[in-house]
């Protein structure tokens, strides 16, 4: 089966949905990923930006941004993989994500990414288990991304948060960067189920892995590389999961602007393709 490609939307992160599918579009992609989903909480408090990046953008409540990237999805041709951020961190109620997933499902959209801020367990699986309803309610499936710098850090915690949730539409997202810098095994991959795998964050780094949150977050959000480039071993990775949709997630600011946006965002996949499938 060939591969898919997908642009995700941090490797642009300032850039408005309906541009960001004539991008990918343009450089040869086949589906992309959406920043759509703001953190939402009727508390003070609440998710700190500094840990993500640009904001996110709101289908929910820009109607008329929802129509102009669901006209240039019409118009390309391409489909939306995912959407993100369902985040849940302390002070949320995920039953407020319901709009968004509302406007995921307008989109044809049946991937929902989330990942787990709180280092409260008991609230942590009651609200997962609380979005996992939500979302099979629209025919969409829960994806749990582990990032390094929070309260899910790794694979076997993610593995452990599905399997205690007792929801079957559950998945877990691979970013390449997380599952280096958290010192996962690709042999663990070959004890969880291949379905929970439908795609996966695409990057490279350095093999240095530094211990301090400031750094992670740093190399996180500005100074990815390009798969081949660095110390992952993403050939490894695949060859366990070779269904998943590959994700290009490549933040480099520096780069994207020596080069330019549209050029960068093709010599991204043009490079991938050729270290993983030349």
């Amino acid at each position: 089966m060939k591969p898919r490609y997908c642009l995700v939307h941090l490797t642009n992160g300032f850039c408005p949905p309906p541009e960001l599918v004539l991008q990918a579009a343009g450089a040869g992609y086949d589906c992309v990923s959406f920043r759509g989903i703001p953190a939402r909480t009727k508390q003070s408090g609440g998710f700190s930006s500094s840990l993500s990046g640009p904001p996110p953008f709101d289908f929910a409540g820009d109607r008329q941004m929802l129509r102009r990237t669901k006209q240039a999805l019409a118009e390309t041709g391409l489909t939306v993989n995912d959407i993100e951020n369902a985040r849940i961190f302390p002070g949320v109620d995920v039953r407020d994500y319901e709009a968004d997933l509302e406007a995921a499902a307008e989109l044809g959209c049946k991937n929902i990414l989330t990942n787990i801020w709180s280092e409260e367990e008991a609230f942590s699986m009651e609200q997962f288990q609380r979005l996992c309803e939500l979302a099979a309610g629209y025919d969409q499936s829960v994806h749990l991304e582990f990032v390094t710098w929070s309260a899910v850090k790794d694979l076997r915690t993610a593995a452990r948060m599905l399997l205690t949730s007792g929801w079957k539409n559950v998945g877990i997202v691979v970013d390449t960067l997380h599952f280096y810098r958290s010192r996962v095994k690709v042999e663990e991959l070959d004890l969880l189920p291949i379905e929970w795998f439908s795609y996966v964050h695409l990057c490279d780094c350095g093999p240095e892995i530094p211990e301090d949150i400031p750094s992670l977050v740093k190399t996180g959000i500005q100074e990815r590389l390009i798969p081949g480039e660095g110390a992952v071993d993403i050939r490894g990775l695949l060859e366990r999961i070779p269904q998943a949709v590959r994700g290009l997630e490549i933040p480099n600011p520096d780069r994207m602007k020596h080069q330019g946006i549209e050029p960068y965002i093709r010599y991204c996949l043009e490079q991938t393709r050729a270290y993983l499938e030349g």
